[in-house]
């Protein structure tokens, strides 16, 4: 364990599947802390980087010296970097109850695509994000919201100390050469550095390929593959429209939303939490947190509820529909800092349609006195 280590919710999660699963998974962006998790969590094993090159070579050529140096219990790290070795954890596990492995990887893309052909059935997946509101405690308690959005939640933020336009420059120009330029055929990577901007400047909005195509000046369909690229390396999330037979005419776009608030604000160039408070875009701001929170939440939970946002072509919308096993759970975003009764609107109109399927409505938003349908952001669960 590090010196600062916070821990993680995740952890528990974990810790409950070890008695049924040989193989442990854990996906999520880079420099999440999912190395620092699980060589905390799992301490005794032998830990193994597929970034290192010698031990790349060895794996992928000589996987049977690889797994006898290793031993019975290893944390494979960035294991998307070798997807043979996938095949050959099948065969140890299959071979002998009593090897153990934990997997990392930071893209979803090719890990998952490796794991459903090889361990199916055989691996326990969890996803680890950045720091949601109850890992942080008092500080996320305390700290006021345009500071707690600008800084973001990376662990390096916190456990390093590291400034905050220092870690995110460097983030995402460490991203795009490492993770996209790497797995994905970008020539213009100007145009690819615009695309991800212009997101930034639509974040919480319907995503449309051809209105970013005609920004960017490349095709549609490169916007959706670059998108999809984006997703798989955990830098957004795409929020699908709910659909209900209510009569309506209905959105079918997805809304697209960063995973972090911090990068969010790098992206478009808000420098200061006083600079944030002041932005236009500070309300789409504060919605990525408050709809980020209830994914993150969501993950470190191992919960399998579905966030989706409903949205009629006549415009009325709720910004968060979650399906439950009680029922739906309404959510709609306000950044003010007072509450009137018109935020509510939104929510009563779809619990008459809905009627018995709505388990409750709530107004997030951004204040400090909390009528019973209203919770400050930091209470969003």
């Amino acid at each position: 364990m590090t010196k600062n280590y916070i821990p993680r919710r995740l952890a528990e999660e974990i810790a409950a599947t070890l008695p049924y699963y040989q193989v442990v998974v854990v996906t999520g962006p880079r420099q999440v802390g999912k190395t620092t998790l699980c060589r905390t969590l799992f301490a005794d094993y032998a830990y193994r980087n597929m970034e290192d090159t010698a031990l790349r070579e060895l794996a992928t050529h000589d996987p049977r010296a690889f797994f006898d140096q290793a031993g019975k219990r290893v944390i494979i790290d960035e294991v998307q970097c070798v997807p043979s070795l996938m095949s050959q954890v099948q065969v140890a596990v299959d071979d002998d109850p009593d090897v153990r492995f934990v997997l990392t990887g930071s893209s979803d893309f090719s890990l998952m695509a490796t794991i459903t052909q090889s361990l199916a059935g055989r691996a326990a997946l969890f996803t680890l994000l950045p720091f949601d509101f109850g890992e942080l405690g008092d500080y996320a308690a305390t700290t006021a919201t345009d500071a707690l959005m600008h800084r973001g939640f990376y662990p390096a933020l916190f456990d390093r100390r590291t400034p905050t336009a220092t870690f995110y420059r460097n983030y995402y120009r460490t991203y795009l050469e490492r993770d996209i330029r790497q797995v994905s055929n970008i020539g213009n990577l100007a145009a690819f550095q615009t695309f991800v901007r212009v997101l930034a400047a639509r974040v919480g909005s319907e995503f449309n390929a051809s209105s970013i195509a005609g920004e960017v000046g490349v095709s549609a369909p490169t916007i959706r593959d670059w998108l999809t690229r984006l997703q798989a390396s955990y830098i957004v999330y795409r929020l699908p429209p709910y659909y209900a037979n209510l009569g309506k005419r209905l959105t079918k776009s997805p809304k697209i939303y960063f995973y972090d608030t911090g990068l969010l604000c790098h992206l478009l160039g808000i420098a200061t939490p006083a600079q944030l408070a002041a932005h236009p875009l500070r309300g789409a701001v504060f919605e990525c947190l408050a709809v980020g929170e209830l994914m993150k939440q969501r993950a470190h939970a191992s919960t399998d509820t579905q966030l989706t946002y409903y949205r009629e072509n006549a415009g009325r919308e709720v910004d968060v529909v979650e399906e439950t096993p009680n029922g739906l759970r309404l959510y709609e975003i306000k950044s003010a800092r007072t509450f009137t009764r018109s935020f509510a609107a939104n929510l009563t109109h779809l619990q008459n349609l809905l009627a018995e399927r709505v388990a409750s409505a709530t107004v997030v938003y951004d204040g400090d006195s909390f009528p019973p349908t209203a919770l400050n952001v930091r209470q969003i669960n």
